[in-house]
């Protein structure tokens, strides 16, 4: 696909430029991020419209989901571009598989607000679904966030998944505030996959299970 493509646009040029050196592959090759999506993705439709094939590639993950593709996506859609899926690694997906948390039903939230106060009134709201909810964090948030999770989900039961299918992958699991007391000093890196099991409280905290379920 990328090699027959007849140019790239990669969330991170830099990290698409090594995966299509170490195949050999040299299609051309453009950034389209968040940052210039409004402009960059017009000139892509263009490109399409004139019958190239335009090959979508985000950072990590797949295309789309918690990132900026969208958007390319509708305004191919709405111009009458055909889009056609190729199914990659999703963080989501693969945590759910590996954390041992009912996945039958489920919450996915992405990126919580960076907003102290929005952030717990989202967690909030979330709590009161009762179902296990999945979210993507920033390693620079990521001590904030799990404060905010121990705050409203209390002993909830909270899978952290780090690096998903990569080399120093990582599963960690415990309460919210158990995670937290556990980071290095020097913080973490990667990306990272929070999962909170509202159904599964710590038994000291003497907390039942919060939302429609727990009756």
């Amino acid at each position: 696909m990328l090699r027959s493509a007849d140019l790239i646009a990669a969330e991170d040029t830099r990290r698409t430029r090594a995966l299509l050196a170490r195949h050999g592959i040299d299609t051309p090759m453009v950034s389209y991020f968040e940052h210039n999506k409004l402009r960059r993705g017009p000139e892509l439709v263009g490109r399409l419209r004139g019958g190239a094939s335009v090959a979508l590639v985000t950072d990590a993950g797949t295309p789309g989901i918690s990132d900026p593709g969208f958007h390319l996506v509708r305004l191919a859609r709405e111009a009458g571009i055909r889009v056609v899926p190729v199914p990659g690694p999703s963080a989501l997906v693969a945590a759910l598989s590996a954390a041992g948390i009912p996945g039958d039903r489920f919450v996915f939230e992405g990126f919580l607000p960076t907003r102290a106060g929005r952030r717990l009134a989202r967690l909030r709201a979330l709590r009161e679904l009762g179902r296990p909810v999945v979210l993507y964090e920033s390693p620079y948030r990521l001590a904030a966030t799990l404060e905010a999770i121990a705050e409203v989900f209390g002993g909830a039961e909270v899978v952290l998944a780090r690096e998903l299918t990569k080399q120093f992958e990582e599963f960690r699991r415990g309460t919210a505030a158990e995670l937290r007391a556990g980071l290095p000093a020097e913080g973490v890196r990667g990306e990272i996959t929070l999962i909170v099991n509202p159904g599964v409280a710590d038994a000291e905290s003497g907390e039942p299970p919060a939302g429609p379920e727990a009756d």
